[in-house]
């Protein structure tokens, strides 16, 4: 079944210069229609440059319905720097508008000025964003809050929501900051309520409510921690790397209140020596990094999954190789998540979808590294880590409590950590505990731990066979099906931040009349096979799209399954785009049964 359009679906994209306040306009913006009981999806792009200069964008796409990504085109555009805005006044569509300052206080050498630029199907807008704030607060310092008023009395959003919103963004600041910002609001406010309104865009508040005070804005970092937290994690270990240094300062400041223990290490190296400690010990432990930072941790990772030890590690994916692209997107790093490291070094990896998905694999994680026995890997990018969503937290915990860890020794016979069982998982005792005195090791050992190469494929087949079943683990959703059901004309499979824009590309080709769906994998590794190969089963096509240049799942896929994928690749450091998914979807409807392997619009050529 198609989704329903009906209702308000409005995306704002606000641009400046770092120190116009444009992510905070932004941060307002998207917890205001949140309170109101929106669904908001936002993120947020910052300049790479570290001394502060560069442009800024806040996006927030408001609507009454469930979203999934962002829209490639914004029906608003909020100018609060000409010279960084310019350049994204086509990415709004026909009839939508662009507020800009139309009273500067300098001369603007010819094309220099917004109005220059806009088409003649967008609606322009323009105020004296400054003289209105210089009026209400005696300086120009808020005219990003002026701007926002603007846009609330243009559109008839409720300037009392606002006023909330804005006490609670500056409640530790002195009153009078307050006060300002709420006048510089009502000023622009008044102004957008006085204009006559050409456009036809229209926000207001939602015609049902629904649980808006429940409603939390998370990012997927901020999820991630959460989970942490509501897991009972015990003790965190972390050095900083963007995109992932959010998680590591919000338990820096939340970890030790609850009774767990925060270090930051001196680098990578020491942050997974000490997670995997604190594993062996007992310890739910967890870190977090990027992909330069995992292929520092390789090495411990192996001896995790050799000595068996349960540990988490969150890698948020950014542009690589190398140094790369430090403040873009990309998905380039699940080779190395699924595969990196010395031997066959098989370890359990969750790719969420969304930031409530972050939330339950971060809290889950725990759960199953401790019924397996081995690392778990957590794997999002920068996208997923900085994009904002509405979520509405379950009131209970979902998260099992740290197990007892103390197995019971068979009479007269030794301690054996490492025992060959029917199900691979041996009895895990912890260092200390009488009578279960084990030696562990990286090298390949007995059932006893010593060092023997005598029972090495054993080993080798026990710590793979025992991860076959976490595709089953209760609770955890490692695949999903979404859209037409039985036999469709293209499947599309995806995982990570990737799988919003394929969900909203699946429902634009149901409108079409496209049969059509979508699978999302969610456990990279061990693969959930049977599911895939039945979604494979169903399809006359498979379209593959993702953020890389080799076509990583591609690659993994095909490769388990042996069978024929069209791959969408994309490196551009921005989220794939819904409209080439859907230029792709309908090629591929055109084409018959065993053609269109071959996809035009991919960025490199060989296909599986």
């Amino acid at each position: 079944m198609a989704k329903s359009r009906n209702g308000t679906d409005i995306q704002f994209a606000i641009i400046g210069s770092a120190g116009d306040g444009t992510i905070a306009a932004g941060d307002i913006m998207k917890r205001a229609a949140a309170l109101m009981g929106y669904k908001v999806i936002a993120f947020d792009i910052y300049p790479p440059e570290i001394r502060g200069f560069g442009k800024c964008i806040s996006r927030i796409r408001i609507s009454s319905q469930q979203t999934y990504s962002l829209k490639h085109k914004s029906d608003v555009l909020i100018s609060l720097n000409d010279s960084h805005a310019i350049a994204h006044v086509g990415e709004v569509r026909d009839f939508g508008a662009v507020l800009f300052e139309d009273s500067p206080i300098a001369a603007i050498p010819e094309g220099g000025h917004i109005s220059a630029h806009i088409a003649a199907a967008q609606v322009p807008y323009g105020f004296a964003n400054r003289r209105i704030c210089e009026e209400a607060t005696g300086k120009a310092r808020s005219r990003n809050i002026v701007a926002l008023g603007y846009a609330a009395g243009l559109f008839d959003i409720p300037a009392e929501i606002f006023h909330e919103i804005i006490a609670q963004k500056f409640a530790k600041k002195p009153q009078a900051v307050t006060d300002d910002n709420i006048r510089a609001f009502d000023a622009g406010f008044a102004a957008g309520k006085a204009t006559f309104k050409l456009d036809d865009v229209r926000v207001g508040m939602p015609q049902q409510v629904a649980n808006g005070k429940d409603a939390v804005m998370m990012t997927g970092n901020g999820a991630v921690a959460r989970g942490f937290l509501e897991a009972g994690i015990d003790t965190y270990f972390g050095y900083p790397i963007t995109p992932a240094t959010s998680i590591m300062e919000r338990l820096a400041a939340a970890l030790p209140r609850a009774g767990g223990r925060f270090l930051q290490t001196e680098d990578e190296i020491a942050a997974i020596s000490a997670t995997l400690g604190a594993g062996y010990a007992g310890a739910r432990a967890a870190t977090a990094t990027s992909g330069p930072g995992l292929a520092l941790m390789t090495e411990m990772m192996g001896l995790g999954v050799m000595a068996e030890v349960p540990f988490v590690v969150v890698v948020s994916q950014r542009g690589g190789p190398s140094t790369g692209l430090p403040t873009k997107t990309e998905q380039s790093d699940l080779n190395l998540a699924v595969f990196g490291g010395s031997g066959d070094a098989r370890r359990i990896v969750l790719a969420p979808t969304n930031v409530e998905g972050c939330y339950r694999c971060a809290g889950m994680a725990f759960e199953i590294a401790e019924k397996y026995q081995t690392p778990v890997i957590v794997l999002i990018d920068l996208y997923l880590s900085n994009r904002f969503e509405t979520v509405i937290p379950p009131r209970e915990n979902v998260f099992a409590p740290k197990p007892r860890i103390k197995p019971e020794l068979p009479e007269n016979q030794p301690y054996r950590r490492f025992a060959l069982t029917d199900d691979g998982i041996s009895p895990r005792a912890l260092p200390g505990d009488e009578g279960h005195m084990h030696t562990v090791t990286g090298l390949e050992h007995n059932e006893l731990g010593r060092p023997s190469d005598a029972l090495h494929q054993q080993m080798n087949a026990k710590r793979h066979d025992k991860l076959t079943s976490a595709t089953r683990y209760p609770g955890l959703t490692t695949c999903k099906r979404f859209g037409d059901e039985g036999r469709v004309k293209v499947g599309i499979l995806g995982w990570g931040s990737t799988f919003g824009e394929i969900l909203e590309t699946m429902y634009a080709a149901q409108d079409e009349g496209i049969s059509c769906a979508a699978m999302k994998v969610v456990m990279l590794s061990p693969l959930p096979e049977e599911r895939i190969n039945e979604f494979f089963d169903d399809c006359d096509h498979i379209l593959v799209p993702e953020l890389n240049h080799e076509g990583q799942f591609a690659n993994l896929v095909s490769g388990a399954l042996g069978r024929p994928v069209v791959r969408l690749n994309r490196t551009t450091g921005a989220p794939m785009m819904v409209d080439e998914i859907l230029a792709e979807v309908r090629r591929l409807a055109q084409t018959g049964i065993g053609e269109g392997t071959h996809s035009p619009v991919q960025q490199q050529g060989a296909t599986t």
